[in-house]
């Protein structure tokens, strides 16, 4: 028995019976490929990866502590990747190597409106390197998809025999300081300035850090003058990172910066058609609408809500149906909800309907705010707790019989038009992420 199946042999002495044969027997060590500093594990999908990710990484990295006093860490990929895995380069960045994900393509990737332009410029990079567009800098909120694009051309490039270096600015930063403790620092020039590209995630993080400023300032210039590519991402542009040296900011700036947005329901919608297709999950287009309308637009989440219906799927035996959908996610909208007022509501639909927020509470009988007023109520009553005099009240209404007629008005509209009840959960969904 090696020491990975002796490891999940302990695992399994703490976890249900259930969990462990649908989840962890299906992990397999890879004896050959792991140091002493890296385990690495294979799973048969992406469900199965997710779950076991999210839930028990740090458990089985802590009994491989416990096992072998010292720290491991644990890095988990699809069987089906393995062979591929094998043939890529590995490049040592973190106290031992940081693999590239295997699963992050081009051809998985969900192209919409609010991402092509950055995904035309990566995918044209993968064709062209250090040629079009050095160094490329892509920025967006988390969960939507600059790890994916930038490790999707870092696979392109080590399938063409390149030596790739992906690092987050924290690994960078420890791998730096470990070689001037030790007096190396010729070793971690060579590392990094000898690479034929350069991907580093979270750029923000160099703000305020000067000496690593001017080490990667130095490091950024070597490989720009040799041509070779150098992909960047980051949470906001190069002008709005603080503690940034203008002349990083510069070089940063000089080549291509492109953003990506939170995707629009239509894309939100195609990423989860999608996932289900690659895990093998289904979801009627019921179910798919619902979450693409309640989820933040978060890729990550949708991965995770997807891996938790699976989960409760097979461990209660149970179809996944719309209701059991609602009931499974019920704990994680709710926590959105608590925050939310009666005013912040209003705002945010009259926003969207292109009307002030005092047309919706005023006695207006436009059609158009008639029409927001009752989509105002209705989202009010579903997410707060005012009683119906309350919010007659608020929206000076006459009584509660007003504000029960309307939200019947809205409920048969629901009913009769998909649109609608879509643009109603979606409308809804925007509220919640504000709190």
């Amino acid at each position: 028995m090696n020491i990975g199946q002796e490891i999940l042999k302990n695992l399994k002495k703490e976890i249900s019976e259930s969990e462990y044969k649908h989840y962890i027997q299906h992990l397999v060590y890879d004896v050959k490929n792991s140091t002493h500093e890296v385990a690495l594990f294979y799973v048969p999908n992406a469900l199965v990866l997710n779950w076991i990710k999210n839930r028990y990484t740090e458990k089985i990295a802590h009994l491989f502590e416990i096992k072998t006093n010292s720290k491991v860490v644990v890095k988990i990929t699809l069987k089906n990747l393995v062979d591929k895995t094998k043939k890529q380069k590995v490049v040592e960045v973190k106290q031992g190597n940081s693999l590239l994900n295997p699963s992050h393509s081009f051809s998985n990737f969900m192209v919409g409106g609010s991402n092509q332009f950055a995904y035309s410029a990566v995918k044209s990079i993968s064709e062209k390197p250090g040629v079009l567009y050095n160094p490329l800098f892509i920025y967006g909120g988390v969960g939507l998809g600059k790890t994916h694009l930038m490790q999707a051309a870092g696979n392109v490039f080590q399938n063409e025999g390149k030596i790739v270096i992906y690092t987050t600015v924290e690994q960078f930063l420890n791998d730096f300081i470990r070689h001037v403790r030790n007096k190396t620092m010729d070793l971690f020039q060579e590392k990094y300035r000898k690479c034929d590209v350069l991907l580093i995630d979270d750029i923000q993080f160099l703000s305020n850090k000067e000496g690593i400023q001017e080490e990667f300032f130095h490091t950024f210039e070597a490989l720009k003058s040799a041509k070779k590519q150098i992909i960047l991402t980051a949470d906001k542009p190069p002008k709005k990172i603080g503690g940034l040296e203008s002349r990083l900011q510069s070089r940063f700036e000089h080549g291509l910066v492109a953003d990506i947005q939170p995707p629009e329901l239509e894309t939100k919608i195609a990423i989860i058609e999608k996932k289900c297709e690659i895990n093998k999950v289904k979801l009627s287009k019921e179910i798919v609408n619902y979450i693409a309308t309640v989820i933040d637009s978060n890729v990550r989440e949708i991965e995770g809500i997807l891996s938790k219906l699976h989960a409760y799927s097979q461990l209660m035996h149970v179809d996944i149906n719309l209701e059991f959908t609602k009931n499974v996610l019920r704990d994680q909208l709710a926590e959105k909800r608590e925050n939310l007022t009666m005013d912040t509501i209003t705002k945010v639909v009259a926003k969207n309907l292109n009307i002030k927020p005092s047309e919706i509470c005023s006695k207006g009988r436009n059609k158009n705010i008639v029409y927001a007023r009752r989509i105002a109520i209705y989202i009010c009553r579903e997410l707060t707790q005012n009683t119906m005099p309350q919010l007659a009240q608020y929206f000076g209404m006459k009584d509660h019989t007003a504000i029960s007629h309307t939200i019947k008005k809205i409920n048969n509209l629901i009913k009769d038009d998909e649109d609608f009840k879509v643009k109603i959960d979606e409308l809804t969904n925007k509220i919640t992420n504000i709190s």
